[in-house]
């Protein structure tokens, strides 16, 4: 990111740009600044946008040969295309693309075996955005509350980002929330935030895993049957502690080997910010007792598709067993 923040500062650009990765906020963020700064402000006439897969890439090419109007440069932004994780005649044609054509494209995921990757690393710059460690994400946060003139100490900071989760888009969301509520006062509190934020599914899941492995039956009950009233469908509660249970098992088998922080959570799926988290909860559970949960969760899982068992209780059973192992 500071290099294409460099970039933008010299107005000096590589003819391709790849945003891939888990944090929506960062790829709009940076996929803006490229569009402004190519751009040169509102340039419209030469600018192209596609989204989604089943992209026709011949188009594509046909504009990107297209000389810019009246400008410097045609800049074209190409989204969620899933073209980095199938053939492209795009791999062979961006090393060849007129010298005044920019393209930019934004995934989720990528595989870095694929061509068209291998093709923009060679000529462009590829940015993974998966979000922030905990010190730049409280940092991150923490302007944005200056910016309001509001203060908060870390300890309340921890508990915001605890509840809200580490998406960094929610995050501005419930900072605005936090802030409107709090008027005029300067500091805020725990207070504020229990008032006026809205707790995130997966913040409820791992106190229900904390419960489980505290033996706490009633506790992992009772966050269970919050859920339900929030709405939340079992199936979906099951899968997130099915999912939760799996991120356990992965995060303490690479810890034991020694794998580095960053490089669990690029795998696992989760931000940098919630591995010392996850690596803390999974130190409660033996690693025969996750894949027992596992194990015990699909099977609860299948015997509610097939009709065998109501899906409320079925969720009911994952947890009382789980406790129970």
């Amino acid at each position: 990111m500071k290099i294409i923040k460099e970039h933008i500062k010299r107005n000096e650009f590589k003819p391709v740009y790849l945003l891939y990765g888990s944090e929506d906020y960062l790829k709009k963020l940076y996929k803006d600044k490229l569009k402004e700064a190519i751009m040169a402000g509102g340039d419209e006439m030469n600018f192209s946008y596609f989204e989604g897969k089943g992209l026709d890439v011949s188009e594509v090419m046909h504009i990107a040969e297209t000389m810019p109007f009246f400008a410097d440069r045609r800049l074209i932004l190409i989204e969620n295309s899933s073209l980095f994780k199938s053939q492209s005649e795009l791999a062979d044609y961006i090393k060849e693309m007129p010298e005044t054509t920019y393209m930019v494209f934004v995934e989720s995921e990528v595989d870095k075996r694929n061509r068209l990757y291998k093709a923009v690393k060679d000529i462009g710059y590829i940015s993974e955005m998966n979000g922030m460690d905990e010190k730049n994400l409280k940092m991150w946060t923490l302007s944005l509350l200056n910016k309001d003139g509001k203060k908060i100490t870390d300890q309340t900071m921890t508990y915001f980002l605890d509840k809200v989760g580490t998406d960094m888009e929610n995050i501005r969301s419930e900072l605005e929330k936090v802030v409107c509520y709090a008027l005029d006062r300067e500091v805020i509190t725990v207070d504020d935030i229990d008032a006026v934020c809205t707790e995130q599914v997966t913040g409820k899941i791992f106190l229900m895993i904390d419960a489980i492995a505290a033996k706490n039956e009633r506790k992992a009950l009772e966050l269970y049957y919050d859920l339900i009233t929030l709405k939340e469908k079992p199936m979906s509660i099951l899968y997130l502690i099915i999912r939760h249970f799996n991120i356990l098992m992965n995060v303490k088998s690479m810890n034991a080997a020694g794998t580095p922080s960053s490089t669990i959570a690029s795998k696992v799926g989760i931000p940098p910010f919630a591995v010392s988290k996850y690596m803390g909860q999974a130190k409660n559970f033996q690693l025969s007792v996750i894949r027992q949960a596992i194990a015990y969760g699909t099977d609860i899982e299948e015997d509610v598709k097939n009709g065998r068992l109501n899906e409320t209780i079925g969720v009911e059973l994952m947890i009382v067993h789980t406790v129970g192992l």
